[in-house]
């Protein structure tokens, strides 16, 4: 399947230079495919990189963005100015250049210098383990998922939202609401998410935290808001909020320990006023693998750490 997806969009030199080096059986592993000007192809696979022996021009670069943007870029111009494009299947191709501005705004991007296509994967069950610890009577309880960049915290996260969504052994399903800041989570590719979130599962993307919050407590009344790398400016207040407002969160955040976070004024307050109910910690050399779980003791008002085996 990655193969017919990602292969149809790359220039027809790419694809051939692709096939002369026999790369088909890496594909399965394929997570990334960047693509810079005048220099090789580097394929990032799960466990290795592979330099293909062609160097891309700038002939390559164009007729891979009239594939991706389906000859039509004035349609995909407002995605080109976030400087990405999701595709079919949930796959998002990063692309830099030239920024063109108006007002301090990324309007375009003129001059495209280099494209990276990364592979999108859902990994259903991979949440199984920490699933238990996020309930406390069969009610979930407000989540921070903790982690460096590159430790499995969005797959993680994606997981999670589905099986909160669809209701476990746990717990009922429950109305969950997502705001897709960078469309990370969903993939919304024509209205269309092309990762399963869960039945319950409402998105909004490519819309700033602090208003997505808001626009979905006001208009779908979720029972869990769930967001990806909090941690900016107002991030605590719209969490606040949400809480206020009746509903549970569960957010991701960077970092690589519960230190990490208290160093982070905005996350430190949600520390310190235990709205956060758990806190659950990447393991930093294995992906979607927990190192430290912290549970609220409510009674004593204090963190407990579980060590995970």
């Amino acid at each position: 399947m990655i193969k017919i997806e990602i292969l149809s969009y790359l220039s027809n030199n790419i694809v051939e230079s692709l096939k002369f080096q026999n790369i088909e059986h890496f594909l399965e592993n394929l997570e990334e495919i960047r693509l810079r000007s005048n220099k090789n192809i580097i394929l990032k696979l799960s466990n290795q990189e592979l330099i293909i022996d062609y160097k891309v021009t700038i002939k390559d670069l164009l007729e891979t963005l009239e594939k991706v943007t389906e000859n039509s870029i004035y349609t995909y111009e407002s995605q080109i100015s976030n400087g990405f494009i999701t595709l079919h299947g949930g796959h998002r191709v990063g692309i830099v250049g030239n920024a063109v501005l108006k007002d301090d705004n990324v309007i375009n991007i003129s001059y495209i210098s280099g494209m990276n296509f990364r592979i999108a994967r859902q990994i259903k069950g991979c949440g199984n383990f920490l699933l238990k610890d996020l309930y406390s009577n069969n009610e979930f309880q407000n989540t921070l998922i903790v982690g460096i960049p590159g430790s499995g915290k969005t797959t993680l996260l994606k997981d999670l939202i589905r099986q909160i969504s669809n209701g476990n052994q746990y717990g009922k399903g429950l109305n969950v609401g997502v705001v897709d800041e960078r469309n990370e989570i969903a993939a919304m590719y024509k209205g269309i998410a092309q990762i399963d979130l869960g039945l319950r599962t409402d998105v909004i993307s490519n819309i700033p935290k602090s208003l997505g919050i808001k626009m979905l407590i006001r208009s779908m009344a979720p029972q869990v808001i769930a967001v990806d790398e909090i941690g900016g400016k107002k991030d605590a207040e719209n969490i606040f909020y949400a809480m206020c407002s009746g509903s549970k969160g569960i957010f991701t955040a960077h970092g690589n320990s519960i230190n990490d976070i208290k160093a982070n004024p905005e996350l430190r307050e949600l520390i310190d006023s235990k709205v956060i109910e758990r806190i659950a910690i990447l393991d930093k050399n294995t992906k979607e693998k927990i190192s430290n779980l912290y549970i609220l003791d409510k009674e004593k008002k204090e963190y407990k750490k579980c060590i995970l085996l």
